[in-house]
């Protein structure tokens, strides 16, 4: 492939993969996602027994209560475990994510209708900032894939007191966020969940997947694959797959902790790619996709103010967290606004 250049058809093809699709208009979504506003909310749970048990088998009673529009106080019933597998680990995350469950009947006329069971991604350590501004900024990197496609992830920032229900009263206050459920984004773009364990790159949509590539690649991450995942485990590393159309299928993205735009402490490179850290990037686009790099790229750079924006008007990011956030963004823009580079770090790094 040729060295790439900008052009106005590119910008054209670009907004046509990106919102007229067929799956593009199949739903809005549910309440809670709808809005990017960040909610207020009180989880009352039995957090010592929780985070000393780390079951991920096995609900918990408690409580979550959040403001609603009109000023009043919403209380719903949870269910409340742990989930994961790396940051569920004492040792790497003290207070580890959560997974909440919601009884249908509960949450008629509320703000979580439609909501059964969701990750609640948590702050990992009580009263780090540094851990809390790694937690705003994996919600960032959900943020900016929103803004280049609808088939993606939606999250909704949360501010919570935590409470513990034996001891009653608040022991953290901290920020989370919410992932949509997999089955929601199934419904809102119109595709199924597929079950299977792998796919071929042939079988995904070539747009969709260069452009989670690049995206990839922008947040500086190298853990994923988005044709297969571990032995005996629905498809994919980080990825969900969904629909059954070949050269159709949508293979979505998630979990971006070991990524480079986090930065998080406890994220080391996978010793196989020889990096010296997770700031360091190697584009895993596949070679296959090539064609479609140029489009990619388009699609990146008509979006830089709104994701410079996601940076720089939040309230929540410390300004060294701005700073360092918005030159590792400099450096990804710096690299495919320049035909040479492309080539170098892109073109000719793809996957075989």
């Amino acid at each position: 492939m040729s060295s790439l250049r900008r052009t106005s058809a590119a910008i054209c093809l670009t907004a046509l993969y990106l919102g007229a699709g067929p799956t593009a208009t199949a739903g809005t979504g549910v309440p809670l996602f709808s809005s990017e506003e960040p909610l207020q909310v009180t989880i009352r749970a039995p957090f010592k027994e929780i985070m000393r048990e780390r079951s991920t088998e096995e609900d918990l009673q408690g409580q979550l209560t959040y403001r609603d529009a009109d000023g009043s106080d919403v209380t719903l019933d949870i269910g409340i475990r742990t989930r994961g597998n790396y940051r569920r680990q004492q040792r790497i995350c003290p207070f580890a994510p959560l997974r909440l469950s919601f009884g249908k009947k509960d949450t008629k006329d509320t703000i979580f209708e439609g909501s059964r069971n969701l990750k609640l991604v948590t702050h990992c350590r009580n009263g780090a900032v540094g851990y809390t501004q790694s937690l705003l900024r994996e919600h960032l990197a959900y943020r900016i894939l929103n803004r280049m496609t609808d088939e993606s992830f939606r999250v909704r920032l949360l501010h919570i007191s935590y409470e513990d229900s034996d001891a009653g009263e608040p022991f953290e206050i901290n920020y989370g966020f919410l992932i949509e459920h997999r089955n929601q984004l199934a419904e809102r773009i119109g595709l199924e969940v597929n079950k299977a364990e792998s796919a071929s790159i042939t079988a995904l949509s070539t747009e969709h997947t260069n452009l989670g590539s690049l995206f990839q690649y922008l947040i500086g991450n190298t853990d994923f694959s988005p044709i297969r995942g571990a032995a005996g485990e629905m498809c994919c590393h980080n990825y969900v797959l969904f629909g059954s159309a070949p050269g159709n299928m949508r293979s979505i993205p998630y979990d971006f902790d070991m990524s480079g735009i986090v930065d998080a402490d406890y994220a080391t490179p996978n010793p196989r790619f020889r990096l010296r850290s997770v700031r360091d990037r190697l584009y895993r686009g596949r070679c296959e996709n090539n064609d479609a790099l140029e489009q990619s790229i388009a699609a990146f750079q008509s979006k830089r103010d709104e994701i410079f924006a996601l940076v720089t008007e939040p309230e929540w990011f410390s300004n060294a967290s701005r700073r360092k956030t918005i030159r590792f963004l400099n450096e990804f823009y710096a690299t495919i606004d320049n035909p040479k580079q492309v080539d170098a770090k892109l073109v000719n790094r793809c996957l075989k």
